[in-house]
């Protein structure tokens, strides 16, 4: 016998769906920073063991959305309510329970199971996790609830157990050697895209776009060719900093950290340009594929 199944991952920003995704696989798939709405797209990771197949999608933080980007973003969480055989919902210990109650509606109608994740326990106490369990348990009476800390690794073995039990009978959807449905292009851009996260403030992460333009794999080295894209001149001018400092250093980091993940030596160059409003034209969204199919 063996089971095999889509398991989605929701829940409001910042609240470490990224980090629980993950931890699950086992790869570092998901890009995850303190910073909210880190995670544009969709994104599917695959746990493979003898005898079942799991196959998790991590998506965009709910949210109401301000620009065309954060509506593609929206319609990626939503379209994970209509194909899951299991529904991992993640909240935090911080967070109002009540917040978003729209997508928390649809949620509540599903037919599918609901495992209700309750992350960062560890930035509380136990009377206060069980009072939080209870709040949940009345939004979501059928649900299940798991409280974890995916940053301390704790609790996501039961989940995983729960999950298998939970799943059909079915034949893998994917080779059994496959841990993620991307190309090696995407994990390029996500990596660049991190960087930039974490060492720009204010809107400069939000305005940026990475395309690779250029990958081209030997047996040793990857040479690999990066646009960022930003909105305006001035975010152009902040990214690139004096004399290019700020450019060359989020090169560097994003090259260590692409020969990590590749295991090969990466030759990586980086240029800024300008493409003008892109998160809110539709041409450009689809050309930077963020057109939920």
């Amino acid at each position: 016998m063996h089971k095999s199944g889509f398991v989605n991952i929701v829940g409001n920003p910042n609240v470490g769906k990224s980090t629980l995704m993950n931890l699950l696989v086992g790869e570092r798939i998901s890009i995850a920073t303190f910073k909210a709405q880190t995670t544009r797209h969709r994104i599917m990771g695959i746990v493979n063991t003898d005898d079942a197949q799991i196959v998790l999608s991590d998506t965009p933080g709910v949210l109401k959305p301000a620009y065309k980007l954060q509506e593609s973003m929206l319609q990626f969480s939503e379209s994970a309510l209509q194909d899951a055989d299991v529904l991992l919902y993640v909240t935090d210990v911080v967070e109002e329970p009540e917040k978003n109650a729209d997508f928390l509606a649809k949620v509540q109608r599903m037919d599918v199971p609901v495992l209700l994740v309750i992350n960062k326990i560890d930035l509380s106490d136990q009377a206060a996790v069980a009072a939080l369990i209870e709040r949940w348990q009345a939004l979501l009476p059928r649900a299940e609830v798991y409280p974890i800390s995916a940053k301390a690794r704790f609790g996501h073995q039961a989940i995983l157990s729960r999950i298998k039990e939970l799943l059909p009978e079915s034949p893998p959807y994917f080779g059994k050697d496959q841990w993620t449905d991307k190309p090696a292009r995407f994990f390029v851009s996500e990596i660049i895209r991190e960087k930039i996260l974490l060492y720009y403030d204010k809107e400069i992460p939000y305005a940026v776009q990475v395309v690779v333009e250029e990958f081209h794999e030997q047996e040793a080295r990857i040479d690999i060719r990066a646009v960022i894209y930003v909105e305006r001149e001035s975010q152009k001018g902040i990214l690139i900093g004096h004399r290019g400092v700020a450019l060359k250093r989020t090169g560097i980091e994003s090259r260590r950290a692409l020969e990590r993940f590749f295991g090969k030596r990466i030759n990586l160059e980086t240029y800024v340009k300008v493409d003008k409003d892109w998160r809110n034209s539709d041409r450009e969204l689809r050309n930077f594929g963020y057109s939920p199919e």
